[in-house]
């Protein structure tokens, strides 16, 4: 395999030793605001550069709309490439050091080579993702109406067959979960019989569950619409729930920050489903409208920073069961993915970092005191606060950049992958 264009560590270093002097500043600054808060600045370092979210192999290509996809210049034409940015971030960021695979997307021909391909590039593999959501070309029977829930046997027993390849592939190159979603519903009333439909649902999971080895998570992703417009089969928080409570203990669920109705109270689900011990991950994104798959943080910053307060008080207070496994996922059709992934990375770690500044004692207190005011002014103390200077220096600790947007422009890149990816007609990375 040829070598193709990385960007240097002395070319890192030489960008970071540009902003050395505005970091040393505002590093000092922010230092002396949580001192007289009683905050030591080096543990929150220590907290950021601890801290991982999966990059999803799908969201380093050019997603699209409904109606139109533009190919991005030098996009990643297959899993090799795809790695090869996803690398490219993490070297940049510093905290997306796993990456997520979707079958049959990603279906390498030899798993060897892809895990010596991945390793060599400080990376591993987090959950591998099923597709029942889509027809493949050599495919025998059509999901058009459904996969795991479909009215067919031969129907579901096919798309259950492939998520067992997707865990055999998954325990090959060092996977702990499986993610299935399904796109399954009906777009007219009566289309489907809704008990039924979920009932089939079961029963497929049931052997899926079975297969899923005793050192895993069976993820369960939950969409309230789409593609399917009346209704979907898993549509809320409370049906995945229900379904993994059904399953046993190796199934939690997933929680997809755009797979929520408008204006829905998000971080009350986390709670809920951790107080459950049934919170198994996260697909971070942000939504305006509906499961738009927008940069984490670009539209609900705040939000974002509520659910990790859930997340963090939960991880403080040693709640039984509680790890839940962080991915990023996007679809990017304006930006440059790269760039987008990153930000998106910044953004879940400054909000997690953001979450360790809150006073839980005086939060607690107030929460007792049923004083709204101060329970809210404790949270926004915590959330206004710039932690900018500890995320940038967590990652130059980490071997990273202190600016890996300005870092990854100043190396042009994008330009080099476009030399090396010549454009292909027909490409795509799929919308999740």
């Amino acid at each position: 395999m040829s070598t193709n264009f990385t960007i240097a560590d002395d070319f890192i270093a030489e960008q970071n030793s540009k902003k050395a002097d505005y970091l040393a500043e505002d590093y000092e600054y922010l230092d002396k605001k949580l001192r007289r808060r009683n905050i030591q600045i080096e543990n929150l370092i220590e907290k950021a550069q601890g801290f991982d979210v999966a990059i999803p192999s799908w969201g380093v290509g050019t997603g699209g709309t409904r109606f139109a996809r533009f190919p991005g210049s030098g996009e990643p034409r297959g899993i090799y490439e795809k790695l090869e940015d996803c690398a490219t971030i993490n070297q940049l960021v510093r905290s997306t050091s796993a990456v997520s695979l979707h079958i049959p997307w990603d279906k390498p021909e030899s798993v060897e080579e892809l895990k010596n391909f991945t390793a060599a590039r400080g990376l591993s593999f987090d959950a591998i993702n099923s597709n029942t959501f889509q027809d493949q070309v050599d495919q025998k029977h059509s999901y058009k109406y459904g996969s795991l829930s479909h009215e067919n046997p031969a129907i579901r027993q096919q798309a259950i067959e492939h998520n067992l390849e997707c865990i055999e592939i998954g325990k090959q190159i060092g996977s702990k979960a499986l993610t299935v979603w399904v796109g399954d519903g009906s777009n007219f009333a009566g289309q489907i019989n809704f008990r039924r439909a979920l009932e089939c649902y079961l029963d497929s999971m049931r052997e899926i569950y079975a297969a899923v080895p005793e050192d895993w998570r069976l993820f369960i992703e939950h969409k309230f619409y789409e593609p399917a417009f009346y209704s979907t089969v898993i549509n809320d928080w409370g049906t995945s729930y229900i379904c993994a409570k059904e399953l046993g203990e190796k199934a939690f669920c997933l929680v997809d920050l755009g797979h929520h109705a408008p204006n829905v109270n998000i971080e009350q689900i986390v709670a809920r489903l951790i107080q459950f011990r049934k919170l198994g991950g996260f697909h971070f994104n942000d939504s305006k409208y509906g499961d738009d798959d927008l940069d984490a943080g670009s539209i609900k910053p705040f939000q974002l920073f509520l659910v990790f307060n859930e997340l963090v008080d939960a991880e403080l207070k040693n709640v039984p069961n509680f790890n839940p496994a962080y991915m990023l996922d996007q679809s990017h059709n304006v930006t440059d993915p790269i760039e987008s992934l990153m930000t998106s990375a910044m953004e879940i770690s400054r909000a997690f970092v953001q979450a360790h500044l809150v006073d839980r004692e005086k939060l607690e207190d107030a929460q007792r005191k049923n004083d709204a005011i101060t329970a809210l002014a404790t949270l926004k103390e915590a959330f206004t606060t710039d932690v900018s200077p500890i995320l940038a220096t967590a990652r130059q600790k980490n071997g990273g950049t202190v600016s890996p947007i300005e870092t990854y422009r100043a190396s042009n890149y994008r330009a080099q992958k476009a030399k090396e990816r010549p454009a292909q007609i027909g490409i795509s990375a799929g919308i999740i």
